[in-house]
């Protein structure tokens, strides 16, 4: 009886323990269920909020864009005026030594008929009629007759001379007047030109610190790049599509590695293959250079794409043929449309800091049948 009660006591104990078992398990499921959920939550919440992040930094793009081609035309402008003020300036100067030298002539021809006058009025007294009735001789009379002939004739064309070349000096007074004016006109702008470029860059700046500051986690900044880089991709595809065959045979780059002019002057920065962020690495080189220097074509090509890509600023493509392609990227501005066909050396953009950059810098990338390769192979030591 009592080993009975022990036993019935001892399955009473272990069904509590595994009741209690139980419950303990229950109750952690419970937790881990709720921790799970909590964790799901934060994930979704942090997914919205680089979403959200992503969305308003777009918009800020499209002003940073709007932005950087209004800087890019206002260089185009400035530039465009400052080969104005040369040509103006170079043009005075010759019409001044023009009018230096007409002014001479001038002086030259009234001393001229200054001293044809006085002849004549040396001899005033023996005017032409009493001559001809003193002379008997019919060969003296020929000869007077040929000698005063040719006097009048001689002073005419003095006379007209001097006429033509008072009216050129005028009128070449005239042209440095307008010339001054011009001159006046062109300062006036460029200077204009000069505030409104500050104003653009003012504006360029403060897009450029909201975005940074709307960007301001890893894994937003991780997305964006990836962006940047399907943007670049999508619109290379897109130029290809739309290529057209030029009049120039491109022979690609197969035999020139190593042999590449460098796109422009600077310390070239060997990022090629490096973390740039996360697990994107990256796909280009960049040079340190200074605002306006020129881009220069590595080689000769056709121009497959120029302008405007997020990530990358004022971008030019260019294709050598074969699948090669060489990207030119935060340019100032753009001096080559598609389908411009350029020489190897030829000045294709101006250095700048679009995309936002903080400083000035050229980022390049030489691809082949679209995969990137390290341009520090391909270029010239």
């Amino acid at each position: 009886m009592i080993a009975f009660r022990n036993i019935h006591q001892s399955l009473r104990l272990a069904v509590i323990g595994i009741s209690l078992t139980v419950g303990i398990c229950a109750l952690a499921s419970a937790q881990q269920s709720e921790e799970l959920k909590d964790i799901q939550a934060q994930i979704k919440q942090k997914q919205q909020q680089i979403e959200k992040q992503l969305a308003e930094a777009k918009q800020l793009q499209q002003q940073l864009k709007a932005a950087e081609l209004n800087i890019a035309q206002t260089v185009k402008n400035i530039e465009s005026t400052r080969q104005e003020l040369t040509s103006n300036q170079r043009q005075r100067k010759e019409l001044v030594g023009q009018q230096t030298s007409l002014k001479t002539q001038v002086k030259q021809q009234q001393q001229a008929l200054a001293n044809q006058l006085k002849s004549m009025y040396m001899v005033g007294e023996n005017d032409f009629a009493k001559m001809l009735f003193n002379l008997e001789d019919a060969s003296k009379m020929e000869r007077s007759l040929s000698y005063y002939r040719y006097l009048t004739e001689a002073r005419k064309k003095q006379i007209d001379a001097f006429r033509n070349l008072v009216i050129e000096l005028r009128e070449v007074s005239e042209q440095l007047l307008n010339k001054q004016h011009q001159l006046e006109v062109l300062e006036k702008e460029q200077t204009q030109q000069h505030i409104q470029l500050e104003q653009q860059q003012d504006l360029r700046q403060i897009t450029l610190s909201k975005i940074e500051k709307q960007i301001d986690s890893e894994a937003a900044k991780i997305e964006q790049l990836q962006i940047n880089e399907q943007a670049l991709l999508k619109a290379i595809e897109e130029a290809e599509r739309n290529a057209k065959q030029g009049p120039v045979k491109l022979t690609g780059l197969a035999s020139l590695k190593g042999k590449l002019n460098l796109p422009t002057q600077g310390k070239m920065r060997n990022m090629f293959g490096r973390i740039r962020q996360g697990q994107i690495r990256w796909k280009g080189v960049l040079f340190n250079g200074n605002t306006g220097a020129p881009v220069r074509a590595v080689h000769a090509g056709r121009v497959l794409y120029a302008d405007w890509l997020r990530g990358f600023g004022l971008v030019t493509v260019l294709n050598h043929g074969d699948g090669y392609m060489s990207l030119y990227g935060h340019n100032q501005a753009l001096l080559k449309k598609v389908g411009d066909t350029v020489q190897s050396g030829e000045t294709i953009a101006l250095v700048g800091q679009s995309g936002g950059q903080s400083s000035p810098n050229l980022y390049f990338e030489i691809r082949h049948k679209g995969t990137p390769i390290n341009p520090s192979q391909w270029l010239k030591k």
